[in-house]
């Protein structure tokens, strides 16, 4: 019975303080309400939308893979130590609030970019950034252009939203230069138009170009610009309200920055079982009770990255060169090698 459950775990902690405060903060924290129903399940309910290549995609197998699905594998060894205890569930942009809200499902790896309304009016939060994004151009090497400053003339397609259209027009209204809108309805109509030659330009943001980079038959002949005429960023989103489920998606999320930032890998873990570092032994479970603070076991940050890597390494995984369709880390750099990516230290 749940009420029984809970005051055991209650009385559990009661002698845990009493027997002294090191053995108290080395218990986890009681669960939550959401914790304590994906325990219950057995497995983690993990959605996201609009699947993309790079992202989330099915194989020929129908297993997931992507920058979405090795989020959710990471947030289910944080729970389970089990990377396999996680059910992905594609979403549309349609249904994505209120299956959070109801318990449908735990959480959206990526969602719409962040935004005040998004954030504030459906009963859904933001954990963090997980993917800096933001509208961008896509044109093919003949065009001869490296920088979005050098295009004239060019025949953009671009779907027929006002955000999108705005950021294009006051771009081109700086740069002075000529071009042409062919708008479309459907985001998808845009690949169609620019593989069929109706336009010799897309724009849309640039994980979704980096999608379109991937389907074409030759995208080493397509160059996403550089510039970003418009920001987004996108990242994992939570119901609101458990703050306990919240922290631990967060600092799954910043855990995965963290290691690449500190130099710990899938592949040098195990040899740093020895160190003397504070920062690395944190990370590692050897040092603090971080891991009980939110009802995790201490050493769940060593065994996400055991089980998937750091962000590095899945970012490299998804979007790398061996994808044959690779991304500049860009703006999804760390802090210290000019990019935006940045989280706070565990301590």
């Amino acid at each position: 019975m749940p009420f029984v459950s809970a005051a055991l775990r209650f009385l559990i902690l009661l002698i845990a303080v009493a027997a002294g405060p090191a053995l108290a903060q080395s218990i986890p924290a009681p669960a939550g309400p959401t914790l304590q129903a994906i325990r219950d399940r057995g497995h983690i309910l993990c959605a996201t939308v609009d699947p993309l290549p790079g992202f989330a995609q099915p194989g020929a197998d129908g297993r997931w893979t992507g920058f979405d699905v090795d989020f959710c594998r990471a947030v289910a060894v944080a729970v389970f130590n089990d990377a396999s205890k996680m059910e992905l569930v594609p979403l549309s942009g349609d249904s994505r609030f209120a299956q959070l809200q109801t318990g449908s499902i735990d959480l959206i790896a990526r969602n719409a970019p962040w935004t005040m309304r998004r954030d504030t009016g459906y009963g859904a939060t933001y954990v963090a950034t997980s993917f800096f994004d933001g509208q961008a151009i896509i044109v093919p090497q003949s065009v001869g252009a490296v920088s979005a400053y050098q295009l004239d003339d060019v025949k953009i397609c671009i779907v027929d939203e006002a955000e999108g259209l705005a950021n294009l027009r006051e771009f081109f209204f700086t740069t002075q230069a000529t071009y042409t809108e062919l708008l479309y309805e459907d985001r998808e109509d845009l690949g169609v138009a620019y593989r069929s030659g109706l336009c010799n330009a897309v724009s849309a943001s640039a994980s979704w170009l980096a999608a379109l980079r991937r389907s074409l038959p030759d995208p080493a002949n397509h160059r996403i610009l550089p510039e970003r005429i418009g920001k987004g960023a996108f990242g994992p989103m939570v119901r609101s309200g458990d703050d306990q489920w919240f922290d631990i998606v967060q600092w799954t999320l910043f855990a995965l920055i963290d290691a690449e930032e500190a130099g710990v890998t899938s592949r040098n873990i195990e040899s740093l079982s020895a160190a003397k570092t504070h920062r690395i032994r944190r990370l590692l479970g050897l040092e603090g009770t971080f891991g009980p603070s939110i009802g995790l076991n201490n050493l769940f940050i060593a065994n996400v990255i055991r089980a998937v890597g750091n962000y590095g390494e899945i970012f490299e995984r998804n979007f790398g060169p061996a994808t044959d369709a690779a991304v500049v880390r860009g703006q999804n750099a760390l802090w210290i090698n000019g990019g935006l990516l940045y989280a706070p230290p565990i301590e």
